[in-house]
Protein backbone atom coordinates (compact mmCIF):
# COMPACT_ATOMS: atom_id res chain seq x y z
CA UNK A 1 0.00 0.00 0.00
CA UNK A 2 1.14 3.33 -1.01
CA UNK A 3 0.51 6.35 2.08
CA UNK A 4 0.38 10.08 0.78
CA UNK A 5 -1.17 13.22 1.12
CA UNK A 6 -2.75 15.78 -1.48
CA UNK A 7 -3.45 19.52 -1.86
CA UNK A 8 -6.14 21.33 -3.42
CA UNK A 9 -4.09 24.51 -3.00
CA UNK A 10 -6.63 26.46 -1.73
CA UNK A 11 -5.86 30.00 0.00
CA UNK A 12 -8.74 30.23 3.01
CA UNK A 13 -8.40 32.36 5.61
CA UNK A 14 -7.49 31.09 9.39
CA UNK A 15 -10.98 31.50 10.83
CA UNK A 16 -9.13 31.75 14.62
CA UNK A 17 -6.90 34.72 13.35
CA UNK A 18 -8.39 36.16 10.16
CA UNK A 19 -5.26 36.18 8.34
CA UNK A 20 -4.68 34.52 4.85
CA UNK A 21 -2.03 33.36 3.32
CA UNK A 22 -0.43 34.93 0.12
CA UNK A 23 0.10 32.89 -3.17
CA UNK A 24 3.99 33.31 -2.25
CA UNK A 25 3.63 31.74 1.07
CA UNK A 26 1.29 28.81 0.39
CA UNK A 27 3.64 27.54 -2.50
CA UNK A 28 6.41 27.80 -0.38
CA UNK A 29 4.87 26.20 2.37
CA UNK A 30 3.39 23.42 0.10
CA UNK A 31 7.07 22.46 -0.69
CA UNK A 32 8.02 22.06 2.76
CA UNK A 33 4.71 20.04 3.59
CA UNK A 34 5.93 17.72 0.67
CA UNK A 35 9.35 17.52 1.86
CA UNK A 36 8.14 16.22 5.38
CA UNK A 37 5.57 14.13 3.86
CA UNK A 38 8.79 12.07 2.86
CA UNK A 39 10.55 12.60 5.99
CA UNK A 40 7.45 10.72 8.03
CA UNK A 41 7.55 7.93 5.76
CA UNK A 42 5.21 8.55 3.10
CA UNK A 43 5.32 7.15 -0.47
CA UNK A 44 3.27 10.02 -2.46
CA UNK A 45 2.97 13.60 -2.69
CA UNK A 46 -0.13 14.87 -5.29
CA UNK A 47 -0.81 18.57 -5.91
CA UNK A 48 -4.67 19.24 -8.05
CA UNK A 49 -4.74 22.04 -10.83
CA UNK A 50 -6.60 25.18 -10.75
CA UNK A 51 -6.89 28.12 -12.59
CA UNK A 52 -9.14 30.17 -10.77
CA UNK A 53 -8.75 32.12 -6.53
CA UNK A 54 -9.11 30.84 -4.27
CA UNK A 55 -6.22 28.48 -5.23
CA UNK A 56 -2.75 28.56 -6.46
CA UNK A 57 -1.26 25.11 -8.13
CA UNK A 58 -2.33 26.64 -11.97
CA UNK A 59 1.56 24.57 -13.14
CA UNK A 60 1.79 21.30 -11.24
CA UNK A 61 4.66 20.81 -12.90
CA UNK A 62 6.23 23.26 -12.07
CA UNK A 63 5.93 23.13 -8.23
CA UNK A 64 6.39 19.02 -8.41
CA UNK A 65 9.63 19.79 -10.57
CA UNK A 66 10.74 22.06 -7.59
CA UNK A 67 9.55 19.31 -5.06
CA UNK A 68 11.69 16.91 -6.81
CA UNK A 69 14.73 18.51 -6.73
CA UNK A 70 14.50 18.58 -2.71
CA UNK A 71 13.57 15.25 -1.82
CA UNK A 72 14.73 11.90 -2.73
CA UNK A 73 12.01 8.83 -2.67
CA UNK A 74 8.52 10.17 -2.35
CA UNK A 75 6.74 9.67 -5.83
CA UNK A 76 5.27 13.32 -7.35
CA UNK A 77 1.60 13.11 -8.61
CA UNK A 78 -1.53 15.10 -9.14
CA UNK A 79 -4.76 14.62 -7.97
CA UNK A 80 -6.21 16.42 -11.50
CA UNK A 81 -4.54 16.82 -14.48
CA UNK A 82 -7.44 18.39 -16.58
CA UNK A 83 -7.53 15.81 -19.40
CA UNK A 84 -10.22 18.03 -21.12
CA UNK A 85 -8.57 21.63 -21.29
CA UNK A 86 -4.59 20.81 -21.27
CA UNK A 87 -2.99 19.98 -24.73
CA UNK A 88 -2.15 16.51 -25.18
CA UNK A 89 0.87 16.97 -26.40
CA UNK A 90 1.64 19.33 -23.32
CA UNK A 91 0.61 16.62 -20.96
CA UNK A 92 3.00 14.46 -22.88
CA UNK A 93 5.83 16.59 -23.16
CA UNK A 94 5.47 18.09 -19.24
CA UNK A 95 5.17 14.93 -17.42
CA UNK A 96 8.10 13.35 -19.56
CA UNK A 97 10.51 15.90 -18.76
CA UNK A 98 9.49 15.93 -15.13
CA UNK A 99 10.01 12.25 -14.89
CA UNK A 100 13.37 13.12 -16.04
CA UNK A 101 13.94 15.42 -13.39
CA UNK A 102 12.35 13.13 -10.93
CA UNK A 103 14.39 10.24 -11.70
CA UNK A 104 11.24 8.67 -12.73
CA UNK A 105 8.96 8.91 -9.14
CA UNK A 106 6.41 10.64 -11.22
CA UNK A 107 2.90 9.70 -11.90
CA UNK A 108 -0.19 11.71 -13.08
CA UNK A 109 -4.36 11.59 -12.28
CA UNK A 110 -6.32 12.99 -15.16
CA UNK A 111 -9.32 14.04 -14.57
CA UNK A 112 -12.10 16.71 -15.86
CA UNK A 113 -12.17 18.80 -12.76
CA UNK A 114 -14.78 20.51 -11.03
CA UNK A 115 -14.79 24.06 -12.21
CA UNK A 116 -16.71 24.55 -15.53
CA UNK A 117 -15.67 28.46 -16.63
CA UNK A 118 -12.19 26.85 -16.97
CA UNK A 119 -13.56 25.04 -20.41
CA UNK A 120 -13.88 28.54 -22.29
CA UNK A 121 -10.72 30.14 -20.71
CA UNK A 122 -8.97 26.92 -22.63
CA UNK A 123 -10.72 27.43 -26.13
CA UNK A 124 -13.29 24.54 -24.88
CA UNK A 125 -16.69 23.89 -24.38
CA UNK A 126 -18.31 21.91 -21.08
CA UNK A 127 -20.62 20.04 -23.14
CA UNK A 128 -17.82 18.09 -25.02
CA UNK A 129 -15.89 17.59 -21.81
CA UNK A 130 -16.30 13.82 -21.76
CA UNK A 131 -15.35 13.39 -25.87
CA UNK A 132 -12.42 15.45 -25.35
CA UNK A 133 -12.02 13.33 -22.23
CA UNK A 134 -12.02 10.31 -24.43
CA UNK A 135 -10.18 11.75 -27.48
CA UNK A 136 -7.07 13.82 -25.43
CA UNK A 137 -6.11 10.46 -24.07
CA UNK A 138 -6.50 8.45 -26.86
CA UNK A 139 -3.67 10.67 -28.10
CA UNK A 140 -1.62 10.95 -25.15
CA UNK A 141 -1.15 7.42 -24.81
CA UNK A 142 -0.22 7.53 -28.34
CA UNK A 143 2.26 10.25 -27.55
CA UNK A 144 3.91 8.40 -25.23
CA UNK A 145 3.99 4.48 -26.73
CA UNK A 146 4.96 5.68 -29.90
CA UNK A 147 7.87 7.30 -31.11
CA UNK A 148 6.58 8.63 -34.33
CA UNK A 149 2.34 9.54 -34.46
CA UNK A 150 0.55 10.83 -37.16
CA UNK A 151 -3.09 11.40 -35.53
CA UNK A 152 -6.55 12.98 -36.47
CA UNK A 153 -9.41 14.14 -34.10
CA UNK A 154 -12.08 15.95 -33.75
CA UNK A 155 -11.22 18.96 -31.15
CA UNK A 156 -7.48 19.45 -32.15
CA UNK A 157 -5.13 20.21 -35.08
CA UNK A 158 -4.11 17.25 -36.97
CA UNK A 159 -0.41 15.59 -36.28
CA UNK A 160 2.11 14.93 -39.32
CA UNK A 161 5.13 12.22 -38.20
CA UNK A 162 5.04 14.19 -34.72
CA UNK A 163 7.87 13.31 -31.86
CA UNK A 164 6.75 14.41 -28.43
CA UNK A 165 10.11 15.31 -26.79
CA UNK A 166 11.83 13.96 -24.44
CA UNK A 167 10.77 10.49 -24.79
CA UNK A 168 9.82 8.87 -21.64
CA UNK A 169 12.61 8.21 -19.25
CA UNK A 170 13.56 4.65 -20.46
CA UNK A 171 11.05 4.02 -22.44
CA UNK A 172 8.35 3.63 -19.80
CA UNK A 173 5.82 6.45 -19.69
CA UNK A 174 4.45 7.88 -16.09
CA UNK A 175 1.86 5.59 -14.65
CA UNK A 176 -1.80 7.05 -15.15
CA UNK A 177 -4.45 7.30 -12.86
CA UNK A 178 -8.15 8.06 -14.20
CA UNK A 179 -9.59 10.46 -11.26
CA UNK A 180 -13.67 10.40 -11.17
CA UNK A 181 -16.30 11.16 -8.93
CA UNK A 182 -19.61 10.73 -10.74
CA UNK A 183 -18.55 9.44 -14.79
CA UNK A 184 -18.68 5.71 -15.72
CA UNK A 185 -16.70 6.76 -18.89
CA UNK A 186 -14.06 7.97 -16.83
CA UNK A 187 -14.09 4.24 -15.27
CA UNK A 188 -13.97 2.42 -18.97
CA UNK A 189 -11.27 4.23 -20.25
CA UNK A 190 -8.80 3.29 -17.23
CA UNK A 191 -10.22 -0.58 -17.72
CA UNK A 192 -9.66 -0.65 -21.37
CA UNK A 193 -6.04 0.99 -20.88
CA UNK A 194 -5.37 -1.06 -17.49
CA UNK A 195 -4.58 2.39 -16.08
CA UNK A 196 -5.74 3.37 -11.92
CA UNK A 197 -8.87 4.74 -10.89
CA UNK A 198 -8.94 7.01 -8.01
CA UNK A 199 -11.79 7.60 -6.52
CA UNK A 200 -11.19 10.94 -4.13
CA UNK A 201 -14.27 10.05 -1.89
CA UNK A 202 -13.71 13.15 0.51
CA UNK A 203 -17.27 14.27 0.11
CA UNK A 204 -19.89 11.90 -0.84
CA UNK A 205 -20.85 8.41 0.81
CA UNK A 206 -19.18 4.82 0.22
CA UNK A 207 -22.14 3.90 -1.22
CA UNK A 208 -21.69 6.38 -4.99
CA UNK A 209 -17.76 5.44 -4.72
CA UNK A 210 -18.36 1.76 -4.52
CA UNK A 211 -20.52 1.66 -7.32
CA UNK A 212 -17.78 2.96 -9.93
CA UNK A 213 -15.01 1.01 -8.78
CA UNK A 214 -16.99 -2.01 -8.62
CA UNK A 215 -17.89 -1.00 -12.44
CA UNK A 216 -14.08 -0.30 -13.02
CA UNK A 217 -12.97 -3.64 -11.83
CA UNK A 218 -15.25 -5.65 -13.56
CA UNK A 219 -14.38 -3.87 -17.26
CA UNK A 220 -10.75 -4.08 -16.31
CA UNK A 221 -10.92 -7.76 -15.92
CA UNK A 222 -12.96 -7.76 -19.07
CA UNK A 223 -10.39 -6.27 -20.60
CA UNK A 224 -7.67 -9.02 -19.72
CA UNK A 225 -5.66 -7.07 -17.91
CA UNK A 226 -6.25 -9.62 -14.84
CA UNK A 227 -8.79 -10.13 -12.40
CA UNK A 228 -11.56 -7.87 -10.91
CA UNK A 229 -9.46 -7.70 -7.49
CA UNK A 230 -6.43 -7.12 -8.97
CA UNK A 231 -7.56 -3.54 -10.69
CA UNK A 232 -5.31 -0.84 -9.30
CA UNK A 233 -7.62 1.34 -7.26
CA UNK A 234 -6.66 4.58 -5.34
CA UNK A 235 -8.60 6.05 -2.94
CA UNK A 236 -8.51 9.53 -1.02
CA UNK A 237 -9.18 10.63 2.80
CA UNK A 238 -9.11 13.71 5.09
CA UNK A 239 -7.81 13.42 8.75
CA UNK A 240 -7.33 15.50 11.66
CA UNK A 241 -5.86 13.65 14.43
CA UNK A 242 -4.55 15.04 18.37
CA UNK A 243 -3.33 12.09 20.53
CA UNK A 244 -6.57 13.14 22.51
CA UNK A 245 -9.73 13.00 20.42
CA UNK A 246 -11.52 15.94 22.28
CA UNK A 247 -8.58 18.15 21.39
CA UNK A 248 -8.98 17.37 17.87
CA UNK A 249 -12.89 17.87 17.86
CA UNK A 250 -12.45 21.11 19.43
CA UNK A 251 -9.40 22.48 17.62
CA UNK A 252 -10.56 21.36 13.87
CA UNK A 253 -14.00 22.42 14.60
CA UNK A 254 -14.00 26.74 13.46
CA UNK A 255 -11.93 25.26 10.30
CA UNK A 256 -14.37 22.37 9.42
CA UNK A 257 -17.21 24.90 10.08
CA UNK A 258 -16.24 28.22 8.40
CA UNK A 259 -14.27 26.01 5.44
CA UNK A 260 -15.85 26.78 1.48
CA UNK A 261 -15.53 23.18 0.63
CA UNK A 262 -18.09 22.40 3.26
CA UNK A 263 -18.45 24.90 5.93
CA UNK A 264 -21.65 25.92 6.65
CA UNK A 265 -23.42 22.75 5.43
CA UNK A 266 -23.63 18.97 7.50
CA UNK A 267 -22.18 19.24 10.76
CA UNK A 268 -18.64 17.86 11.59
CA UNK A 269 -20.22 15.03 13.27
CA UNK A 270 -22.74 13.91 10.56
CA UNK A 271 -19.91 14.71 7.85
CA UNK A 272 -17.11 12.46 9.49
CA UNK A 273 -20.01 9.84 9.78
CA UNK A 274 -20.77 9.99 6.25
CA UNK A 275 -17.43 10.64 4.37
CA UNK A 276 -13.80 9.45 4.76
CA UNK A 277 -13.19 12.77 7.57
CA UNK A 278 -11.31 11.36 10.29
CA UNK A 279 -11.68 14.08 12.98
CA UNK A 280 -10.40 12.33 16.32
CA UNK A 281 -7.50 10.13 18.00
CA UNK A 282 -4.70 7.75 16.24
CA UNK A 283 -6.71 5.21 16.95
CA UNK A 284 -10.00 6.37 15.39
CA UNK A 285 -8.39 6.89 12.22
CA UNK A 286 -6.31 3.69 12.17
CA UNK A 287 -9.93 1.89 12.68
CA UNK A 288 -12.32 4.22 10.29
CA UNK A 289 -8.87 3.80 7.49
CA UNK A 290 -8.71 0.18 7.80
CA UNK A 291 -12.68 -0.38 6.82
CA UNK A 292 -12.24 1.26 3.57
CA UNK A 293 -11.08 -2.34 2.39
CA UNK A 294 -14.38 -3.34 3.75
CA UNK A 295 -16.22 -0.98 1.69
CA UNK A 296 -13.87 -1.24 -1.85
CA UNK A 297 -11.89 -4.17 -1.95
CA UNK A 298 -7.85 -4.31 -1.44
CA UNK A 299 -6.50 -1.47 -3.42
CA UNK A 300 -2.83 0.21 -3.55
CA UNK A 301 -2.89 4.10 -2.54
CA UNK A 302 -3.82 6.07 -0.31
CA UNK A 303 -4.01 9.96 -0.23
CA UNK A 304 -5.01 12.32 2.71
CA UNK A 305 -6.23 15.81 2.63
CA UNK A 306 -4.60 17.48 5.45
CA UNK A 307 -3.31 21.40 4.62
CA UNK A 308 -6.72 22.82 3.69
CA UNK A 309 -9.34 24.87 5.32
CA UNK A 310 -6.77 27.59 6.41
CA UNK A 311 -5.08 25.50 8.60
CA UNK A 312 -1.48 26.90 9.33
CA UNK A 313 1.40 25.49 8.26
CA UNK A 314 2.71 25.04 11.74
CA UNK A 315 -0.26 22.73 12.91
CA UNK A 316 -0.04 20.40 9.25
CA UNK A 317 3.00 19.72 10.12
CA UNK A 318 2.48 18.54 13.51
CA UNK A 319 -0.29 16.56 11.94
CA UNK A 320 2.20 15.00 9.68
CA UNK A 321 4.25 14.35 12.49
CA UNK A 322 1.68 12.29 14.70
CA UNK A 323 0.63 10.34 11.38
CA UNK A 324 4.41 9.18 10.59
CA UNK A 325 4.93 8.29 14.65
CA UNK A 326 1.51 6.77 15.47
CA UNK A 327 -1.10 5.92 11.99
CA UNK A 328 1.43 5.02 9.20
CA UNK A 329 3.43 2.04 11.22
CA UNK A 330 0.16 0.26 11.99
CA UNK A 331 -1.87 0.72 8.62
CA UNK A 332 1.20 -0.48 6.60
CA UNK A 333 1.47 -3.48 8.97
CA UNK A 334 -2.39 -4.73 9.01
CA UNK A 335 -2.89 -3.41 5.23
CA UNK A 336 0.59 -5.60 4.40
CA UNK A 337 -1.25 -8.21 6.52
CA UNK A 338 -4.50 -8.70 4.84
CA UNK A 339 -3.81 -8.46 1.21
CA UNK A 340 -3.79 -11.52 -0.80
CA UNK A 341 -0.74 -12.92 -2.71
CA UNK A 342 -2.01 -12.19 -6.29
CA UNK A 343 -3.23 -8.47 -5.40
CA UNK A 344 -0.27 -5.72 -7.23
CA UNK A 345 1.29 -3.27 -4.97
CA UNK A 346 1.21 -0.13 -5.82
CA UNK A 347 2.52 1.15 -9.22
CA UNK A 348 6.14 2.16 -8.99
CA UNK A 349 8.56 3.30 -12.01
CA UNK A 350 11.22 0.66 -10.54
CA UNK A 351 8.97 -1.98 -10.99
CA UNK A 352 7.35 -1.27 -14.17
CA UNK A 353 10.69 -0.86 -15.62
CA UNK A 354 11.93 -3.95 -15.06
CA UNK A 355 8.78 -5.49 -15.94
CA UNK A 356 9.24 -4.08 -19.41
CA UNK A 357 13.14 -5.34 -19.63
CA UNK A 358 11.18 -8.78 -18.73
CA UNK A 359 8.96 -8.37 -21.74
CA UNK A 360 11.21 -7.25 -23.80
CA UNK A 361 13.80 -10.17 -23.42
CA UNK A 362 10.30 -12.55 -23.45
CA UNK A 363 9.81 -10.54 -26.95
CA UNK A 364 12.63 -10.67 -28.62
CA UNK A 365 12.65 -14.71 -27.99
CA UNK A 366 9.10 -15.30 -29.44
CA UNK A 367 9.64 -12.04 -32.41
CA UNK A 368 6.68 -10.07 -30.97
CA UNK A 369 7.10 -6.37 -30.56
CA UNK A 370 6.32 -5.27 -26.55
CA UNK A 371 5.08 -1.70 -25.46
CA UNK A 372 3.97 -0.62 -21.80
CA UNK A 373 0.11 0.42 -21.56
CA UNK A 374 -1.21 1.39 -18.27
CA UNK A 375 0.10 -0.66 -15.70
CA UNK A 376 1.51 -3.58 -17.49
CA UNK A 377 3.72 -4.57 -20.43
CA UNK A 378 2.07 -6.24 -23.18
CA UNK A 379 2.49 -7.80 -26.54
CA UNK A 380 1.65 -5.38 -29.59
CA UNK A 381 -0.67 -6.32 -32.64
Amino acid sequence: MQFGIFSVGDMTMDPTNGTTPTEYERIKAITTIAKHAEEVGMDVFATGEHHNPPFYPSSPTTLLANIAAQTEKIILSTTTTLITTNDPVKIAEDFAMLQHVADGRVDLVLGRGNTGPVYPWFGKNMADSVELTVENYHLLRRLWDEDVVTWSGKYRTPLQGFTSTPRPLDGVAPFVWHGSIRTPQVAEIAAYYGDGFFANNIFWPKEHYQQLISLYRERYAHYGHGAADQAIVGLGGQFFIRRNSQDAVREFRPYFDNAPVYGHGPSMEDFTSQTPLTVGSPEQMIEKTLAFADYFGDYQRQLFLVDHAGLPLKTVLEQLDLFGSDVLPVLRKEFAARKPAHVPDGPTFAVRKEAKLREMAQAKTSGSTPKVTGSTVKDGD
